[in-house]
């Protein structure tokens, strides 16, 4: 690449600016793109976790350390960030002269999970299906309609802006776009230093050694500060929004579909520094993508939402290998199987119609109208419960599922 002559400023003299914070930045869709100098990784495969990831609730290796830091109050393993109940809904109104309240969309409706420290989350489902929406009302993007999030055992919900700057510091966010959330009109080390800026904290050895440092930990050339994002590919873009999101050492970090704008062999890179940046500073994430080859190997539980609800949070191995809900058992259908016997062996579950409004939601349990029990295996009377009784997600510790009638598959779907 070729330097473009930029105006000498460092991270040190270089004014914050609130385009560059996490909290502000607004994600797009991008075209893919390929780094020129990023270490090579083995792709994530659906069917292979490579990495030995537990959930705390099954005694995990991730987990097996209760020590507590000398500056945090939460152990490993132990809940940092606990949902209850937590709506989001949009105020629509009537088009003409005269604009009248009309039904909201209800983007995230009602769900509830918690998190523990040092495990990653998965929320997966389809597009409009209200994980980014939960993401970024996590974390105060969003103003929550209803519901509670609690951070270390504290309500955050109506949390005041001194209270938000200050959570700033321990929770952030990585952004699908890499190209739409960083300012083209800022060099990469004063984006990278924003958070320093925003907050007033000076690193010992000074903001740009620091910036540097950070640069090279997520595998950047740290001579290249001065450059513009445009200079870089969107790999190199990504890597610089997760320096950006790690400058602070937060302990939590939502991930919004970081790989998705991604070629797939980059994507097993950023997923792989993630997770070595999980290990260093012991971070928890939320990690949102619908990718569930991507979402298997990074999760340690996972929670796929439909239509603003979470129809099934189990831990990983569990989910991927008992299904029980039959909207995770479609999508698990659709996901390739490697090995060409097994493929030809199973069978694809198909979802018929289009996913419903989330203005107009089905009554009783939002799936029923798609649900291939629903039409092929109940009788009237336990159809009429489906469209008049909303399921609650119940079941055990480690699996629970929302669905009046939920069971494995009929078919091999894994």
């Amino acid at each position: 690449m070729t330097d473009l002559p930029t105006s000498g400023r460092t991270p040190d003299d270089e004014p914050a600016a609130a385009s560059t914070s996490t909290a502000t930045s607004t994600p797009s869709s991008a075209p893919t793109s390929t780094p020129t100098s990023t270490p090579t990784a083995t792709p994530p495969s659906a069917h292979d976790a490579s990495r030995d990831r537990t959930s705390g609730a099954s005694g995990g290796r991730r987990f097996s350390r209760r020590r507590k830091a000398a500056d945090d109050d939460v152990a490993l393993g132990e809940v940092i960030l606990e949902v209850t109940d937590l709506k989001k809904h949009f105020p629509m109104h009537t088009s003409g002269i005269i604009r009248r309240a009309a039904d909201p969309v209800k983007a995230v409706d009602g769900i509830s999970f918690s998190v523990r420290k040092g495990e990653t989350l998965g929320l997966v489902g389809e597009s409009g299906c209200g994980k980014s929406t939960a993401g970024r009302t996590l974390l105060q993007l969003l103003q929550p309609t209803s519901g509670s999030i609690r951070y270390k055992g504290k309500d955050v919900t109506n949390a005041d802006p001194k209270e938000l700057r200050r959570l700033r510091n321990e929770m952030q966010m990585v952004f699908q776009d890499p190209y739409g959330s960083l300012n083209p009109r800022q060099t990469v080390g004063t984006i990278i230093a924003a958070p320093f800026h925003i907050q007033g904290i000076k690193p010992e050895g000074g903001i740009k050694a620091e910036v540097q440092r950070l640069m090279e930990r997520v595998g950047l050339n740290p001579e290249h500060y001065n450059r513009f994002p445009h200079e870089f590919s969107g790999g190199q873009r990504q890597r610089i929004g997760i320096a950006r999101a790690v400058a602070l050492r937060p302990k939590v970090i939502v991930c919004d579909e970081p790989v998705s704008a991604l070629d797939v062999s980059i994507q097993a890179q950023v997923v792989n520094l993630l997770e070595d940046l999980q290990d260093e500073f012991e971070l928890t994430y939320v990690f949102v993508a619908h990718d569930l080859a991507v979402i298997r190997h990074i999760s340690d539980r996972v929670a796929v939402m439909y239509l603003g609800k979470i129809m099934e949070l189990a831990t990983r191995d569990e989910l991927y290998e008992n299904p029980l809900h039959p909207y995770t058992q479609a999508l698990l259908s659709a996901v390739p199987i490697p090995d060409p016997r097994r493929e030809n062996k199973r069978e694809r579950i198909l979802l018929k119609g289009d996913l419903p409004s989330p203005i107009n939601p089905p009554s009783g349990c939002v799936f029923h109208t798609r649900c291939p029990r629903y039409r092929e295996d109940l009788s009237e009377a336990e159809r009429t419960r489906c469209t008049t009784e909303v399921p609650v997600i119940q079941g055990e510790e480690d699996h629970r599922v929302a669905c009046h009638f939920a069971g494995p598959p009929k078919v091999d779907v894994i």
